[in-house]
């Protein structure tokens, strides 16, 4: 049997619900509010209400009315050297998680995929880290970072590499440090997605692709990838998002520290709405981040369709 034969075999035609001239249930909409509810009243009213607050002067502990002030706070913004600073850190640490964060998941994934022994284990060992709230991964990473008594020091000394380092307090350090944080924390629901994916690739393609005399690579560049690259391509972009408004992680490890090297833009519009009260201000903040990422997710959308029509 060769691979095109196993392709043939494998593609399943997909039902489509209904059809040109079915009717459609109205009734269906009753089913899906008491999860439409939540997410309007949640979600979409609170984004809607920060919008309008981006565009007001409002602070706190102010006795005077809110004022409408149209886009002055828009305009500050794009003067905000700061804010713009927080952008670069907040992309420079979404690009440096998420990449390598899918790189080793998707080794862990291939792994994990295999016949292995004890492979229960190894799989319920890998999804820890995700089972962990991230005040805890925090708390942990800053035992293990301890100038003093951290682990990572300690195994620096003994290795008689030096005295080790401060590693969240130096300029130098303290971004990829944080970095290598993130990546451990974001590992595992990555891992899980792609393990999904893998063993949702029908097997006979590659035993077919291995009849044909492919190694081990090109059945992974002709075979697994192809099957794979769909749930790749959404994965990468969720962290990429995740990753962009992260905020308990890092503010648990530096609270922007030190001299702002880590200040994300999520932790800088935090700052400007509870430590200095300008909530309107910060609601403009939120509102770039919230436009930058919408801009994100249609481009990944629009290449999504179009590599769908092309396939």
């Amino acid at each position: 049997m060769t691979l095109a034969t196993a392709r043939k075999r494998s593609a399943k035609p997909s039902p489509r619900a209904g059809g040109p001239g079915r009717p459609v249930d109205h009734g269906a909409w009753f089913l899906v509010l008491p999860a439409l509810i939540p997410i309007l009243v949640l979600s979409v009213g609170p984004l809607l209400y920060g919008i309008a607050l981006a565009f007001t002067d409002a602070q706190s502990g102010r006795t005077e009315p809110t004022q409408w002030i149209g886009a002055l706070n828009f305009q500050d913004l794009l003067h905000d050297t700061l804010f713009w600073e927080s952008f670069r850190i907040g992309l420079v640490w979404a690009v440096g998680v998420t990449v390598p964060q899918f790189v080793l998941a998707l080794g862990l994934a291939l792994l994990l995929n295999e016949e292995l022994r004890l492979r229960w284990l190894a799989r319920a060992l890998a999804i820890i880290p995700w089972a962990m709230p991230e005040v805890v991964v925090g708390i942990m990473w800053r035992l293990v970072y301890n100038p003093d008594a951290g682990i990572l020091n300690e195994t620096l000394r003994d290795l008689g590499l030096g005295d080790g380092r401060d590693w969240l307090s130096n300029l130098a350090t303290a971004l990829p440090a944080v970095i290598v944080v993130g990546i451990w924390a974001g590992m595992p629901q990555t891992t899980v997605a792609l393990l999904a994916g893998l063993q949702n690739t029908p097997r006979e393609l590659h035993e077919a692709a291995a009849m044909d005399g492919a190694g081990a690579w090109r059945r992974f560049r002709t075979v697994t990838w192809p099957a794979l690259k769909p749930v790749a391509l959404a994965i990468t972009a969720l962290n990429f998002i995740w990753n962009f408004n992260s905020f308990a992680l890092v503010y648990v490890l530096t609270q922007g520290g030190p001299g702002g090297r880590t200040r994300l833009p999520m932790l800088f519009a935090y700052e400007e709405a509870f430590r200095y009260g300008q909530f309107g201000y910060a609601a403009a903040m939120g509102c770039v981040m919230v436009a930058v990422i919408s801009v994100i997710l249609a481009i990944h959308l629009v290449g999504r369709l179009r590599g769908g029509e092309d396939a």
